[in-house]
C-alpha cells in the first residue's frame, strides 16, 4: 500500500508554492487546503546588501554565513543592481563561506563558489556553531550573516559571545497576505475540530498564524485545537518557530523536502493523529509533551495482539511484519538531536531518554515494533569492568579477561542487575502503542565473551579462539557465568514488559561448525531454556550459514537470517516448525527506490507467504543511510505482502 492520508483533512500553510504543496497532499489521499500565510516584501532599496557589498569588496569582511539557498541568491540579485555581479561574486569567493545545508551549498556551486564550512545535519543553528567552533573559530572576525525572513537572535548572540563582529544582512521580509480571510477561515476550522493534519514550510507561516488568530482574540482557542491535530515541519527552522509559540511538532522529514514532509507524514498521520488525540483525552498537555508521557487506555492493551508476535507464533497475518534492526540510528536527523549532550553510555543510563529514542524510531518509520535502546556491552557494567565508547570503535574493555585469575574480577550480577534497562522498557511498554510489539534484547555468551576477552571489536578473535582452545576449562566458568547474567537480563525485561527478546550473535560467524558445537551450543541452549516462554525469543547471528542447524538446535522461536543466505534455502534447512526473521542486505538501501522494492520483492517470494516470516534487514541499518530509502522499503513491504 502507498503512503496515503486516508482522506485526512490536510491544510499545508503555504505563499510560493501553495499548488505544488496541496498537489502533492492530494496526490498522497490527503483531503487537501494550502492557505496563504505571507506575501514577500521586495526590498528594492536594499541598505544593509549594499553596505555589506561594499564591506566585502573592501576586504573587510573575514567570513559570511549563508542560511538559506533563496536567500544567497537574492543577496546576489540585489547587488548585482548596484555593482558588477561578478565583481560582488569574486569578493565572496576570497572569503570565508559558511552555510546551513545543502541549499546555500547548491546556491554557491551556482555562482562557482564553494564552502569552506557546512553545517552537518541536522543544520540547527547549533549545528553551524559546532562546525564553526571546529573548523573556523570566529573570535576576532567580521562576520556576516545573510538573514532569511526572520532574525535569529540565538545565533547572533552566540557569535557576539564568541568574540565575532557581528553584521546582520537583510535579504527578505514577509508580511501579511493582503487578504486575511482564508487564513482566518482555516483558524475557524481547526477551532471546530474540521482539520487532522496541518503542514509548516516556513517560520514565518508559523508566526503570522498565530499572530492572526491573536489579533481575533482566538490564539488561545488555536493552541488548545492544534493539541488534537498533527503538526508537520519541514525542518529545524520551523520547528524552533512552533516550539517559541508553544507548539510541540509531530514530525519533521530527515529531508529539508517537502516531497519527503508530505510522503513520509501520509505513512504515519492517521497514527499521530489518534494517538495525540487519545492523549488529549486523557488529561495530557499534547502541545509540551514528550513521546514517553503518553499513556494508552487500559481496554486497548487488553484487546492487542501484535502483528509480530501472532508471525512468532507462526500464525496467519495479513501482511509481514517489518522491524528493523539499529532502526534508531545516526542516519536519522532527530537522532543526533536527542544524543546531542550525551554520550552513548549516558544516553543508556537514562531511562527517559532511552525510552523516547525507542519509541522515536517505531513512530517515525511506522514499523510493527520496537527494539529498546540500549547496547550489547552494557552489562559490563555491573560485571565490574570498565566500559568506554570511543568513537570509530565501539565498546571498549579497559582490563580483558584473558586468564582464569582474570575471572575473579567479574562480580554477581543477579536480577535486576541493570536497572536503567527494565525502566527504560517499563517506560517504553507504557508509551508504547499496545498493536506494537516492544522487543529487549541481549548480546548470546559467545559475542558477549568475545568483547571481554578481546577488548573491543576484532578481526581474527585471536584471543577468545586462544582461551576456547587452550584453556578449555577457564572458557566454560566464563560462558557459565554470562549465561546466568544474560539470562537474568532477559527476564528482566520481560517482566518489565518486552513482549519478544531477542539475543544478538554479531560475532559466532567467525567459528566453524565443530567449535560451535563444543564451544558455544551447551552454553546457548541453556540459556534459552532459562529464559521466560511468556516471551518469544529471537535467535541471531551473523556471518556462517554452516551454523543454522546448530542454531536451531540451540533453540529459538524465531531465527535471523543476515543475507548471507537465502531466505528459502535457509527457511528449508532450519526446517517448518521455526518462524523466520530477515533478510535484506543492509547496502541495499543505498539502491534507487526501483532497486530496493525489487530486492524486497525477491525476499518475499523466497518466504512464498508462508505464515511466520518476519521482514528485517540482514544486519543493522548503517549510518549512511538514506532515511527516505528506509520509507521506501517499509512501503515495499507492507504493499508486496499484503494478503487477502
Amino acid at each position: 500500500m502507498p503512503p496515503d492520508f486516508t482522506q485526512l483533512r490536510v491544510v499545508s500553510f503555504e505563499s510560493r508554492r501553495a499548488s505544488e504543496m496541496r498537489d502533492l497532499v492530494a496526490r498522497h489521499g490527503g483531503r487537501a487546503q494550502s492557505v496563504p500565510t505571507m506575501r514577500e516584501i521586495p526590498l528594492e532599496t536594499n541598505a544593509d546588501a549594499f553596505e555589506f557589498a561594499d564591506e566585502l569588496a573592501r576586504g573587510e569582511i573575514d567570513a559570511v554565513v549563508l542560511l538559506t539557498g533563496v536567500g544567497t541568491r537574492m543577496l546576489v540579485d540585489a547587488v548585482a543592481t548596484r555593482q558588477p555581479r561578478e565583481a560582488f561574486v569574486a569578493a565572496l569567493g576570497r572569503t570565508t563561506l559558511v552555510v546551513r545545508g545543502p541549499k546555500p551549498v547548491a546556491a554557491l556551486r551556482e555562482l562557482g563558489l564553494k564552502p569552506a564550512v557546512v553545517a552537518p545535519a541536522p543544520n540547527t543553528w547549533e549545528d553551524l556553531l559546532e562546525a564553526l567552533d571546529e573548523q573556523y573559530p570566529v573570535s576576532g572576525r567580521h562576520v556576516a550573516v545573510q538573514e532569511y525572513g526572520r532574525s535569529n537572535p540565538q545565533l547572533i548572540e552566540a557569535l557576539v559571545s564568541r568574540g565575532a563582529r557581528v553584521r546582520r544582512v537583510t535579504v527578505y521580509r514577509w508580511a501579511l497576505p493582503e487578504d486575511l480571510g482564508p487564513l482566518r477561515s482555516i483558524i475557524g476550522q481547526i477551532i471546530d475540530g474540521e482539520v487532522d493534519v496541518v503542514l509548516f514550510t516556513s517560520a514565518t507561516q508559523a508566526d503570522h498564524l498565530l499572530e492572526v488568530a491573536a489579533r481575533d482574540d482566538r490564539d488561545a482557542a488555536l493552541r488548545q485545537a492544534l493539541g488534537g491535530v498533527c503538526i508537520g515541519s519541514i525542518g529545524p527552522i520551523a520547528t524552533e518557530a512552533l516550539t517559541g509559540h508553544g507548539l510541540r511538532v509531530d514530525f519533521e522529514p530527515d529531508s529539508l523536502q517537502m516531497s519527503h514532509l508530505v510522503r513520509q507524514l501520509a505513512r504515519i498521520a492517521g497514527y499521530l493523529v489518534s494517538k495525540k488525540r487519545a492523549a488529549r483525552d486523557r488529561g495530557i498537555d499534547t502541545n509540551r509533551w514528550r513521546r514517553v508521557e503518553m499513556s494508552w487506555p487500559s481496554e486497548q492493551a487488553a484487546d492487542a495482539d501484535p502483528i509480530l508476535l501472532r508471525a512468532c507464533r507462526r500464525e496467519p497475518v495479513p501482511r509481514t511484519p517489518v522491524w528493523l534492526m539499529r532502526q534508531a540510528g545516526r542516519y536519522q536527523r532527530e537522532y543526533h538531536v536527542l544524543r546531542r549532550n550525551l554520550s552513548m553510555l549516558e544516553l543508556c543510563r537514562t531511562p527517559e531518554v532511552a525510552a523516547e529514542v525507542t519509541l522515536m524510531a517505531v513512530e517515525r518509520l511506522g514499523v510493527d515494533a520496537a527494539i529498546i535502546f540500549s547496547d550489547l556491552m552494557v552489562v559490563a557494567e555491573p560485571m565490574g569492568l570498565g566500559l568506554d565508547y570511543v568513537k570509530g570503535s565501539g565498546p571498549v574493555i579497559a582490563e580483558p579477561i584473558r586468564t582464569r585469575g582474570d575471572l575473579d574480577r567479574l562480580r554477581p550480577v543477579g536480577r535486576g542487575g541493570l536497572p536503567y534497562v527494565s525502566e527504560a522498557v517499563r517506560i517504553t511498554r507504557r508509551a508504547l502503542a499496545p498493536h506494537l510489539a516492544l522487543i529487549g534484547f541481549a548480546g548470546a555468551p559467545f559475542t558477549v565473551a568475545s568483547y571481554l576477552i578481546e577488548g573491543g571489536k576484532s578481526s581474527r578473535y585471536q584471543h577468545t579462539k586462544m582461551l576456547m582452545h587452550r584453556d578449555p576449562a577457564t572458557w566454560q566458568a566464563l560462558m557459565e557465568y554470562l549465561v546466568t547474567v544474560l539470562r537474568d537480563l532477559l527476564n528482566d525485561q520481560i517482566e518489565a514488559g518486552a513482549d519478544v527478546v531477542q539475543l544478538f550473535d554479531s560475532w559466532v560467524g567467525a567459528l566453524g561448525p565443530d567449535d560451535y558445537r563444543r564451544f558455544v551450543l551447551p552454553h546457548l541452549r541453556a540459556l534459552i531454556d532459562g529464559v521466560d516462554r511468556s516471551a518469544p525469543l529471537i535467535h541471531f547471528a551473523t556471518g556462517n550459514p554452516a551454523l543454522l542447524p546448530l542454531m536451531r538446535e540451540a533453540g529459538g522461536d524465531v531465527i535471523g537470517l543476515d543475507w548471507r543466505v537465502d531466505l528459502a534455502d535457509g527457511w528449508a534447512t532450519l526446517g517448518p516448525d521455526v518462524a523466520v526473521m530477515g533478510n535484506l542486505d543492509p547496502l541495499i538501501l543505498h539502491a534507487t527506490p526501483a532497486q530496493i522494492r525489487s530486492a524486497v520483492g525477491a525476499i518475499l517470494d523466497k518466504a512464498a507467504g508462508r505464515p511466520g516470516h518476519i521482514f528485517n534487514l540482514g544486519h543493522g541499518i548503517l549510518p549512511t543511510t538514506p532515511p527516505e530509502h528506509v520509507a521506501e522499503m517499509i512501503d515495499a513491504v507492507a504493499e508486496l505482502s499484503a494478503r487477502p
